[in-house]
């Protein structure tokens, strides 16, 4: 998932490369452009072994499923900075119940990032989860930080940013649950699918013989 170190591989590889010119032509007494050659071939290895990956790259899609991966990609690197504050907030905030309900909101939102990527085409299930509640979800663990370090505590604000937090965990967790249900729903449809292939190929399993009922017999 891109992030905000996508810019990383180019620093190392040049990092490197400028590191191994001087031990190689000085150090090991290789002649300058072969060590020139050298670095600047370790340095070009070192940026694309660093290279961001990019989300559902191994995917092969085409027409309508390549416009739904495209806007799976746009919302999932608009959410990754979300997440991330999230993961930050946690640390900055002093009431432990407060800052578990925040972890567990970043907790749920990876889970999310994971399903979607998994199957783009779910997008659509958690569209305004990542485009609304992930977003308000991180601006109120930043406020309630802010507010807890406040000059003069505002108990009624503190109280109310902390019951929308847990709302919105609620909410996290609902769309984490219907991408899972989504996941049933697929093995329902497969289920189906593998026995009526089965019953073709194989005919209707045996049924089993119903053992009469003594009440009646007595009757």
């Amino acid at each position: 998932m891109p992030s905000a170190w996508s810019g990383m591989n180019w620093i190392a590889g040049g990092a490197a490369a400028a590191i191994l010119l001087p031990v190689l032509a000085i150090g090991v007494g290789m002649p300058f452009w072969i060590a020139g050659l050298v670095s600047a071939a370790a340095g070009g290895g070192l940026v694309v072994l660093l290279s961001p990956r990019k989300l559902f790259e191994g995917l092969d899609a085409s027409g309508v499923a390549r416009g739904k991966i495209e806007f799976a990609r746009s919302l999932l690197t608009d959410a990754e900075p979300l997440a991330v504050r999230l993961e930050v907030a946690v640390s900055s905030i002093g009431t432990p119940k407060v800052a578990e309900r925040v972890r567990h909101l970043a907790r749920i939102s990876r889970e999310i990032f994971a399903g979607v990527e998994e199957d783009p085409l779910r997008v659509d299930r958690v569209r305004r989860f990542l485009t609304y509640y992930l977003p308000r979800a991180a601006d109120l663990a930043e406020a309630y930080a802010l507010l807890e370090k406040g000059s003069t505590r505002d108990a009624a604000r503190i109280a109310a940013t902390s019951d929308l937090i847990d709302r919105l965990d609620t909410a996290f967790t609902h769309y984490a649950a219907n991408l899972q249900e989504a996941d049933l729903g697929n093995l329902d449809i497969e289920l189906k699918l593998l026995k009526s292939s089965l019953d073709e190929d194989l005919g209707p399993p045996p049924q089993l013989p119903v053992s009469p009922d003594p009440g009646k017999r007595r009757a």
